[in-house]
């Protein structure tokens, strides 16, 4: 009887101390509500755009569901990922631009080539080493930001609480080795179309 309470009281324990851990938002949008200094309206409005672009992405063709990601900060969309062909792509771009509500449209999408395992392994390391440069930088608010590598070439979206917050995630990302070019879609809060009271 004793052992049964123990193993119940430690099952308590360790449910309760995975309370937290996600990084999602209230609308798994990746970002915490906490942290992101948009309001939580624009909030909403991005999320249900992120929702509905993702939708019509997804029947437009199933196998976008992996090779395409999409972002969604205060009505710009930005688009990342491969696809086969140049039309995808347009086809794409033109998709995003019909969504209700969007201010811009940035695609990063690139044309698929054939899979080299060494270059994808660079690619991993470098988003991995740019992700942990920027949890130990206690200038910038890490979870604000999306890092996608594709052939050494890094792309950032987020929001920078600061001018000198968004300088000091483009000056981190070039600091990584091997890096060849950074193309950083970081907005400031003072850019924001609704700012936070």
């Amino acid at each position: 009887m004793k052992n049964n309470i123990l193993i119940i009281i430690l099952i308590g324990f360790y449910l309760t101390g995975c309370v937290g851990v996600s990084s999602k938002g209230i609308f798994g949008t990746g970002v915490s509500v906490a942290f992101d200094p948009r309001t939580v309206g624009t909030q909403i409005d991005d999320s249900i755009m992120q929702k509905n672009l993702s939708a019509r992405i997804l029947l437009l063709d199933k196998k976008y569901l992996i090779s395409v990601k999409s972002k969604v900060i205060d009505g710009r969309i930005f688009l990342t990922g491969k696809v086969d062909n140049p039309e995808e792509k347009l086809k794409l771009t033109k998709l995003s631009w019909e969504t209700s509500g969007v201010r811009s449209v940035r695609n990063d999408i690139k044309i698929k080539e054939e899979f080299d395992f060494k270059q994808s392994a660079k690619d991993v390391l470098i988003t991995s080493q740019l992700r942990t440069a920027l949890i130990f930088n206690k200038n910038i608010k890490a979870t604000n930001y999306q890092i996608d590598t594709y052939k050494k070439k890094i792309y950032i979206y987020g929001i920078a609480l600061t001018a000198e917050e968004k300088d000091e995630v483009i000056k981190e990302a070039e600091e990584i080795l091997d890096v060849k070019n950074v193309v950083a879609s970081i907005i400031t809060v003072a850019d924001l179309r609704i700012q936070k009271n």
